[in-house]
């Protein structure tokens, strides 16, 4: 079963895709004190990222489904990691900045492309193990990011940090476009029984085609404005673990770099494992024959347990009960992605990349908002207990909106 290494090439490309976008929380404090950057500076640079990332996400999909996954994916993961290089060289506030929002424009095809790749190669009832798999290395990514950038940073330098996975980023690009195909029946590594159980099984391509989908059909859907609206939900507290977490728990609980990432790797894992279990989930509900049911049921408990986990860590007294309401949180955050993917890919198709793209940037205009609005309440509130308002609020929004979706319904449905 050689399609399982297609699950591996996507898995790798998400660890280091994360281990890129998570370095700069673990270097904050190194970075602020180099350059003099506020707190609020820093959360511009936060957000630079995500506005870059969000804003580029229709285009990354759109160019996934017109030139295939092969050469897009190879040109999206050498610009991130030339653009991860470049953060090393950033001399000033507005530098940082600039490099930042163009790493997140250079990552922002990522998932759409790996989603629209996936159509083609993943049969339909093993969609949400992949999507788990596939979403499990982006948080192992960062999770082992944060303490091994912390501890590299006292050796090498936050700078030398930056060039290295720079570096690993665009080997890895060139191996990929060596070894990929953007479809397993022009692989070469496949067999033939294995080329005929893909092609049977997955999801049906059209025919005829005669042009790509227009964005303004897609947006006059229902179902995509409710895709994009959950994940907002999902995003905005998934970010803060990306970027404030770990500045947020070393400074609370005056821990060093190292206790700190490790502390701050543990809602990582919890979502690691709140992606395999979703996966299985979508995929087990979905073999029982419950179609909409398989995408909405995962989702739905994740965003409880998103609920229960942020509010609940606001009532503990030590660090390892905080960490773990927010571990909570997190499992449950990414169990919404397994279905949140699934469905773009149910409802989109061959426009399965222009879909997901829509939908991710949606969640990433939250994530934006996630990188400025951590400081800025603490600023103005003078607490951090209002954020994890506004995240358990999105996340009792965002079941409302899962509840209205369906599948079953495409955007290119007249």
């Amino acid at each position: 079963m050689k399609r399982y290494g297609f699950f591996i090439g996507t898995f790798l490309i998400t660890i280091l895709l994360y281990v890129d976008r998570a370095c700069i929380s673990s270097a904050k404090e190194a970075i602020s004190g180099d350059l003099g950057l506020s707190d609020t500076q820093m959360g511009w640079v936060l957000s630079a990222f995500a506005l870059g990332y969000a804003l580029f996400q229709v285009p990354g999909g759109a160019f996934g489904d017109k030139y295939g996954p092969r050469k897009v994916l190879s040109a999206i993961i050498g610009l991130w990691s030339l653009f991860t290089a470049l953060t090393g060289l950033a001399w000033s506030f507005v530098s940082m900045v600039f490099f930042r929002f163009i790493f997140g424009a250079g990552e922002a095809g990522a998932f759409p492309t790996i989603s629209r790749a996936a159509f083609s190669w993943v049969p339909l009832n093993e969609r949400g193990i992949f999507q788990g798999i596939n979403f499990s290395g982006s948080r192992l990514g960062a999770a082992f990011a944060l303490p091994l950038v912390a501890f590299l940073i006292s050796s090498w330098g936050w700078q030398n940090i930056f060039f290295f996975f720079g570096a690993i980023g665009i080997l890895f690009a060139i191996i990929f476009y060596i070894i990929f195909r953007d479809k397993p029946e022009d692989h070469p590594a496949l067999s033939q029984d294995e080329k005929a159980y893909i092609m049977s099984n997955r999801q049906k391509e059209k025919v005829i085609k005669s042009e790509p989908l227009a964005l303004s059909k897609i947006l006059s859907k229902s179902n995509m404005w409710l895709a994009m609206g959950q994940y907002v939900g999902s995003n905005f507290i998934f970010f803060f673990t990306l970027t404030w977490l770990f500045p947020f728990i070393k400074q609370k609980y005056e821990l060093d770099l190292v206790n700190a990432g490790f502390y701050a790797m543990l809602p990582l894992i919890g979502g690691a494992i709140g992606n395999w279990v979703s996966g299985a989930m979508v995929d087990a509900i979905y073999k029982r024959g419950h179609f909409r049911r398989s995408r909405q049921v995962p989702a739905i408990i994740g965003f409880t347990l998103v609920i229960v986990g942020v509010l609940s860590s606001l009532s503990m007294d030590t660090i390892l009960s905080a960490v773990l309401c927010l571990t909570i949180a997190i499992f449950g955050a990414d169990m919404t992605l397994s279905p949140s993917w699934s469905f773009c890919m149910d409802i989109g198709e061959e426009d399965s990349g222009k879909v997901s793209g829509m939908m991710n940037m949606a969640g990433n205009i939250g994530a934006f908002t996630t990188g400025l609005a951590f400081p800025y309440l603490m600023e103005w509130t003078g607490s951090n207990n209002t954020f994890f308002y506004v995240a358990a609020a999105l996340g009792a929004l965002a079941i409302v909106c899962w509840l209205f979706m369906d599948p079953n319904k495409k955007v290119s449905d007249a």
